[in-house]
């Protein structure tokens, strides 16, 4: 199935930053856009009689949002292949149904109407929660929308073995020319003794050469397919969640997975992609992992 990318919009400046964001990313992978703009109005407002030519103001104010962003996006990249889509339905509701297979959604931190003092908006949270595809929730300072620290930054966790969130990072850093800069961190089991025998001995040497493993393993087919690639390895001791928001103030595009069990409604995202969503300086690349279901007695 051909790749496109999903951007929704709600006129707000959030959206609007996530819509030049989305324009600049379709362009880089040579994706066509489609802009969505999701609206209640005909609960609020009824279904026109037969009768008459008079469009509900819900109706019209949706679609000048979508007209707006189209414009907004052809003036932005004038050969970009693009669609416009404006549906009645709750927002949540309709971006998670056009994550399908070969889609990539993007979103803004916030939406209309959301609190000023909300680090990230209930839609995109949704979104990134339980979009059965990559979600791209945009922030971050101007350095990073405008792609010129050169650097996507991808956080190794332990099942991202060949996961869909590596192979999403290097294809990112590939088609953006820029350092992959691969992060696995660790911390000392809590219940080691200090004076433990392995911790006298090897102490953080042991840790860091058990997580240089794990993630040279975690990245060696996507290395291969991608030779080119410049790769910067970081194995640190500390809380994952709180080493990859500090380091994605040098970085264009943080890439997380986030596992998930097939057949149940929903994606756990975790503490590391759920602190990276409200807290990391730059855009935030969600990329779901499948796992099955185990059922009572599997190993």
């Amino acid at each position: 199935m051909e790749s496109r990318l999903v951007v929704g919009v709600d006129g707000s400046d959030a959206s609007l930053t996530a819509l030049d964001w989305a324009v600049d990313e379709a362009v880089r992978h040579a994706f066509p856009l489609r802009i969505v703009h999701a609206s209640m109005w005909e609960r609020y407002e009824g279904v026109v009689p037969a009768w008459t030519t008079d469009r509900p103001s819900g109706q019209v104010l949706a679609e000048n949002i979508a007209g707006t962003a189209a414009e907004r996006a052809r003036r932005r990249a004038p050969d970009l292949p693009l669609t416009t889509d404006v549906l009645a339905e709750d927002a949540s509701s309709a971006l998670l149904r056009q994550g399908r297979e070969g889609t990539i959604l993007v979103v803004g931190s916030r939406g209309r109407g959301e609190l000023a003092d909300l680090l990230l908006g209930s839609v995109s949270l949704i979104a990134a929660a339980r979009a059965p595809c990559p979600v791209i929730v945009v922030r971050g300072d101007r350095q990073a929308l405008e792609a010129r620290h050169g650097r996507v930054l991808l956080g190794v966790g332990e099942h991202d073995l060949d996961s869909p969130a590596v192979r999403f990072a290097f294809r990112e850093a590939a088609a953006r020319n820029a350092e992959l800069d691969i992060v696995r961190t660790w911390r000392r089991p809590a219940h080691e003794p200090a004076d433990h025998l392995l911790m006298r001995r090897a102490g953080a040497a042991y840790f860091t050469e058990g997580a240089s493993e794990l993630l040279d393993k975690a990245i060696e087919a996507a290395a291969a397919e991608h030779p080119q690639a410049r790769l910067r390895r970081s194995s640190v001791e500390g809380p994952a969640h709180k080493m990859l928001t500090e380091r994605s103030a040098a970085a264009d595009l943080l890439v997380v997975g986030a596992r998930r069990r097939d057949g149940l409604v929903g994606l756990e995202l975790g503490r590391v992609a759920h602190r990276a969503l409200h807290h990391a300086s730059c855009p935030v690349a969600v990329v779901p992992q499948l796992r099955p279901v185990t059922t009572e007695g599997d190993q």
